[in-house]
């Protein structure tokens, strides 16, 4: 084999690797990198690594609203799992990806870390009404601080304006209590969420059909969508990369 062969033999295995190498290698910090990578991608569970290569994390992504790219990091649809759950779970997350779960707030302490996201948060109600709202942006603050939220301006949605409420406060559980009521939010309400004092969503409250319940606002509540004392069907909170969208703070 002459020289120049060989030459070009080694370019095509060396280009052989490379490929492969990229596509050995992917690793996507948020359903947004795997949408990016291939945009016919359904929506479904993919691993994401948001920290990083050691830490693969399973988890829903949106491929279909508004463009596509959603990490789904809470969704409530049938009752599955009960979310009157202590700090520790909370934290680490909790349930099934392919149905109800929490993605865990150091989880999403870490995905918001890397990069700059907006939120949509998607509901129904029981006769198949639905609606969303969108915020320019969302992210949380440390453990440290309680995993503070950190709530953009709204920008649209059907759904109406009930989470700013929320914005600035820490998350409390019902074994441990940041809100700024003289009782416990979570304890009273039946969730755990960046209560105040106490809440005009709550979308991890008690599940259960409409009329139900018996006791006020301990069931999934959107204050501006159907008021205090409906109880939803589902409800989705889901981030992507702000720079997918031309909203502004």
């Amino acid at each position: 084999m002459s020289m120049t062969a060989v030459r070009l033999a080694l370019a095509l295995l060396s280009l052989s690797a490379s490929v492969h190498s990229d596509q050995e290698y992917f690793l996507p910090i948020d359903c947004d990198d795997i949408h990016r990578h291939d945009n016919n991608t359904p929506s479904g569970v993919y691993t994401i690594y948001p920290g990083g290569p050691v830490a693969p994390l399973k988890v829903f992504c949106d491929m279909a609203s508004e463009g596509g790219g959603w990490t789904v990091f809470q969704r409530r649809m049938d009752g599955t799992e009960s979310f009157f759950r202590p700090w520790k779970h909370y934290k680490e997350g909790f349930g099934n990806v392919a149905g109800e779960y929490w993605l865990g707030l150091e989880n999403i302490f870490l995905l918001t870390s890397r990069k700059k996201n907006e939120l949509r948060v998607d509901m129904e109600d029981w006769n198949e009404v639905k609606a969303y709202a969108s915020y320019s942006s969302f992210s949380i603050d440390h453990e440290n601080s309680g995993y503070e939220l950190r709530l953009g301006t709204y920008t649209s949605g059907t759904a109406g304006d009930s989470f700013t409420h929320h914005n600035n406060m820490k998350f409390t559980t019902f074994d441990k209590d940041n809100d700024i009521w003289e009782k416990n939010c979570a304890q009273q309400y039946l969730g755990g969420f960046w209560y105040k004092d106490c809440h005009l969503v709550n979308p991890n409250g008690m599940y259960a059909p409409h009329g139900a319940i018996v006791h006020e606002n301990v069931h999934i509540v959107w204050l501006a969508f159907k008021g205090w004392n409906y109880s939803l069907k589902n409800i989705e909170m889901k981030i992507r990369p702000a720079s997918r969208c031309a909203c502004n703070e």
